[in-house]
């Protein structure tokens, strides 16, 4: 069944060669009970170990059923100890926050084997003699008990060979005598089982005694020759069976287990979330105030009109009058009519501003004045929501009607129909005939506490003035902006008799206020968003160092999973996957938090919010990318560890 040809290992400790087998060569039968001894560093374990798969050879060869397996991959390995061996440790080597049956059942994770695995493992727990310990934790049986639980373990696949590590050194002499009765028992039934002792009484019970001293086998024993061989003839050839993570059923398992793992360390999984929650709250809530902040400025630009020149008199450069003469040009309505003659233009309003005391009935009200012309509306987004706009009769008729803001609205009338209403501005009267849209904030300017009246009422009648504060253009192209400004340049300066170089006017142009805010909006959001993808780094480093801690704790762990079949890219996908969940988890409850933070702020402050889609499937994007690149580390460094090595750390 077995043979090892010249096997030779050396284990390096710093700068000295300590060698562990010496050119061992050895066969063992099927249906042996076989019990290796020596004194300690003697290479026993170092034997067994290899036999085992879970250590290999520096040389020789090493042949199972006729198979030459010494050269095999870490995989290949891993499943012929998965479809083969069964191992029982000193240690007991069970997880300690998972039952007895549940650690029973750990082989057939990483079998790819179908049926009812949990009956099988009742089974074997049964036949060891625990049918009433299946749902108790190690921590609730006896060592003894553990043991048991371990050789179930190990028989719950039917493997080929049981290999025994000092399977009763941690035991009392009763435990010892009924765990040794237990691996005879077995024998008898055709088992081959491979026992490292360093006691005669427990090596009394194999039919064949190997001694062993400085790496080297100095006597073989055999005290029995009547091999039971009764395993059936199908396992007498070595088919290796190949599986992949990636199918539904392996993933799902790799899940379960993930989660059993973060749930095991409630406080410290939950801590490892927080620096993710944090960072993917803070992308949600920085990027709907963001957004916020943008629709709020599409509604701005909007009443600021698109494609608008704004004309008004003094310097472009200096508040007030221009330097050096001092002149300011005065714009007439004749001024803003020859403007409207050029081709690049569509529409124009001269407009005249000022400050008003409101009045309807008993309550009063301060605010702004603007008398505009009829394309005003068009042209600044104040169309009535409620009913109408001036006329042009009403401009030239002087006419005492005005239109009013949303604020002055909620002032004077609060929920009241104003439409056909008299109120007083400077204690004039007006009807009311209709209510502007809603503009919101422009800056510190409440756009919407504003009472628009003709052109011609407020300067005659209302604000005493024979002159224009400005003028309107909108330009029908946004690509003759340029060119249109220097027309109506041209235009004033030959109507007004200026100098070139007089700079006694100036002409804005809106969309360069609209660029620069849209710049300003972006930049800010820009900014926050680093902010947040800070928080988030800082988070998955955090999640890194818990899972790197993680692998240190569960190394022994580890490499109980490798011992009984687990393949790298098995624990990796286990490790990575915790990651993922940690991050995700995290993810989901810091989007909760980032939407519920941006309600608050809306809500509560008063600032403007939104949580877009893009802003939601971002963050979650971001924290599973976390989950994944700062998982690898670990989940490699998980995935390396030998099988041997890992068993041994303390």
């Amino acid at each position: 069944m077995i043979e090892l040809r010249n096997i030779s290992k050396t284990y390096v400790m710093g700068d000295i060669a300590v060698p562990a087998l010496k050119n061992v060569s050895l066969r063992i039968e099927e249906g042996e009970f076989v019990a290796i001894m020596g004194p300690s560093g003697s290479g026993k374990s170092t034997l067994l170990h290899v036999l085992g798969f879970l250590d290999r050879p520096d040389s020789g060869e090493y042949y199972i059923l006729n198979k030459e397996v010494s050269r095999y991959s870490d995989d290949e390995l891993a499943g012929l100890r998965n479809q083969l061996l069964g191992f029982v440790f000193q240690q007991f080597h069970l997880l300690r926050r998972v039952n007895a049956l549940d650690n029973v059942s750990l082989p057939y994770i990483y079998s790819g084997s179908n049926g009812n695995m949990a009956q099988k493992a009742v089974d074997r727990l049964e036949s060891v003699g625990l049918k009433d310990r299946l749902s108790h934790c190690p921590s609730e049986l006896s060592g003894g008990q553990q043991q048991r639980v371990a050789i179930a373990r190990a028989l719950v696949k039917d493997p080929l060979i049981i290999f025994a590590d000092e399977p009763t050194g941690n035991l009392d002499t009763k435990s010892q005598q009924e765990i040794m009765q237990i691996l005879k028992a077995l024998n008898e039934k055709g088992k081959s089982v491979i026992m490292v002792t360093h006691e005669e009484e427990v090596a009394g019970y194999a039919k064949r005694v190997i001694r062993m001293r400085d790496g080297e086998i100095v006597s073989d024993e055999v005290k029995e020759k009547d091999v039971k061989a009764a395993q059936s003839q199908e396992r007498t050839s070595l088919t290796l069976v190949r599986r992949s993570i990636w199918n539904k059923g392996e993933m799902v398992v790799h899940f379960y287990q993930a989660i059993r793992a973060i749930m095991a360390n409630k406080v410290r999984s939950f801590l490892s979330m927080l620096g993710i929650l944090v960072g993917v709250a803070a992308v949600i809530a920085m990027m709907a105030l963001g957004e916020g902040a943008k629709t709020s400025l599409e509604k701005e630009l909007k009443s600021l009109g698109s494609n608008l020149l704004s004309i008004r008199g003094g310097s472009s450069r200096h508040r007030g009058a221009a330097s050096g003469s001092g002149s300011i040009a005065r714009f007439s309505l004749k001024d803003a009519d020859a403007i409207r003659t050029l081709e690049s233009i569509n529409k124009v309003s001269g407009f005249v501003s000022g400050s008003a005391q409101v009045i309807y009935q008993n309550e009063n009200w301060s605010t702004r004045i603007e008398g505009v012309e009829y394309d005003y509306a068009e042209m600044r987004a104040t169309t009535p929501m409620t009913g109408r706009w001036f006329s042009d009769d009403d401009i030239q008729r002087r006419a005492k009607v005005a239109v009013l803001g949303v604020t002055v609205l909620d002032k004077l009338f609060g929920n009241k129909n104003p439409v056909g209403q008299i109120i007083k501005i400077n204690r004039i009267n007006f009807r009311v005939i209709g209510v502007a849209q809603e503009k919101g904030f422009a800056g510190p300017h409440d756009q919407d506490d504003t009472v628009y009246i003709p052109v011609t009422t407020g300067m005659y009648r209302v604000l005493g003035k024979n002159y224009l504060d400005g003028i309107y253009a909108e330009v029908s192209q946004a690509d003759m902006m340029d060119e249109t400004k220097e027309e109506i340049k041209k235009l004033i300066q030959k109507r007004h008799r200026l100098y070139q170089d007089e700079d006694s006017f100036s002409i804005w142009d809106m969309s360069e206020i609209q660029n620069m805010l849209s710049s300003t909006t972006q930049t800010m959001s820009l900014l926050l968003g680093c902010i947040a993808a800070i928080s988030l780094f800082v988070g998955g480093i955090g999640i890194m160092n818990i899972m790197l801690v993680s692998v240190t704790e569960r190394t022994r762990e580890i490499g109980l999973r490798k011992a009984i079949g687990a393949r790298n890219s098995d624990i990796m996908a286990q490790f990575l996957i915790e990651s993922l969940v940690m991050t995700l988890t995290g993810g989901i409850i810091g989007i909760t938090l980032g939407a519920g933070a941006a309600f608050l702020l809306a809500n509560v402050a008063g600032w403007a919010t939104r949580v877009s889609v893009f802003s939601v499937v971002l963050a979650t994007t971001f924290s599973v990318a976390v989950g994944i690149c700062f998982g690898l580390w670990p989940a490699r460094k998980a995935a390396q560890l030998k099988p041997v090595e890992a068993l041994r750390y303390e």
